[in-house]
């Protein structure tokens, strides 16, 4: 299989291994390394019928060097653990998630984009209830797998500032699982994603769900905004799913480029405090805002076509730091030779 690898989108594509283990009787399985890409599942199970199922979202890195990066997987274990808990599936050890993230690496290691090109191994790992079951319950057992890809930029143009439109539509309901990387709700947010495509802008922004004042997530991402006065701040709400790049970047944005960093509500009239805006997330990396339509007024941010200079200064500490060319807080880095 000839990649070109400057042209990569972010799309699926079948590599030869996969790992996948089995919840029975109580207990995992070690799971193993496998070439079959369907997942053979019974038609009760409860990820078809009442959407118990989660995910997460990974990358592994090629260096200069020639190893292989791999970024706070640990953190994608906790988080997928906390979605388990609020769905109530089994936790994944976090040595069997490390493990299967390991494997599927190095099994598909050729595919591994080279160090220089900007593209990385995208990995997905799933959990799914599965096994005989209609009623409204916890299912019998469950599949975890982790498969992968290589991947580009996950919106067109990279490092480009693109335009995002204020959705009447709501991502999450109070208390709901919002906080969880369930399926339903990125379910719910197709139809809005679409209809802000149809208006040329590259996503929808979604405001709180009980008030529809404060901005909340930046279609599949978490929104942050630099201030006139060199503050980093990003929402803070119990709907918003946890981003582990937006925490890499409050801390970055503290420990290395000296600026203060604040959590709290962002109201969607005020979006003149900030000089420069932009959506972050595993997928996204740093994706610029260059405007935002909310209801008939388009605010524009640094520029439309630049990328304003503190978001330049975050993406390059932060891809230095998951590519190997600069140094990593304790912890952040696991390599994989």
């Amino acid at each position: 299989m000839e990649i070109n690898w400057a042209e990569l989108g972010f799309d699926y594509m079948k590599l030869p291994y996969r790992f996948i283990a089995h919840f029975k009787n109580g207990a995992w399985d070690s799971g193993q390394l496998t070439e079959d890409e369907f997942l053979h599942i019974h038609e009760g199970s409860t990820a078809l019928h009442y959407g118990q199922q989660c995910f997460e979202g990974l990358k592994a890195y090629g260096r200069k060097d020639g190893k292989i990066n791999l970024f706070r997987p640990d953190q994608n274990s906790a988080r997928l653990n906390r979605s388990a808990r609020r769905l109530l599936m089994p936790e994944v050890p976090e040595e069997l998630f490390l493990t299967a993230i390991k494997q599927v690496v190095l099994a598909n290691r050729e595919f591994v984009p080279p160090y220089g090109t900007g593209a990385t191994l995208y990995l997905r790992p799933l959990l799914i209830g599965v096994g005989p079951n209609i009623g409204v319950h916890a299912a019998p057992e469950y599949i975890f797998t982790v498969f992968c890809m290589p991947v580009g930029a996950y919106f067109k143009g990279g490092l480009t500032p693109t335009n995002f439109i204020v959705s009447d539509y709501d991502r999450a309901a109070p208390k709901g699982t919002g906080a969880a990387k369930v399926g339903g709700n990125y379910a719910a947010s197709l139809l809005p994603g679409e209809e802000a495509k149809a208006r040329n802008f590259s996503d929808c922004i979604y405001l709180d769900p009980e008030t529809h004042t404060k901005i909340e997530e930046v279609g599949s991402a978490n929104f942050f905004g630099i201030t006139q006065d060199e503050q980093f701040v990003t929402p803070k709400s119990p709907s918003i799913l946890p981003s582990i790049t937006k925490y890499s970047l409050l801390f970055l944005a503290k420990e290395r480029l000296g600026l203060e960093t604040l959590e709290e509500d962002v109201p969607i009239n005020n979006l003149a405090r900030f000089k420069e805006a932009g959506a972050c997330g595993t997928a996204a990396v740093i994706s610029p805002i260059g405007g935002i339509q909310y209801e008939d007024k388009f605010h524009v941010f640094y520029s439309e076509s630049e990328v304003g200079p503190v978001t330049q200064k975050l993406y390059d500490e932060l891809t230095g730091i998951q590519f190997g060319d600069k140094p990593a807080p304790t912890g952040w880095i696991i390599t994989v030779d």
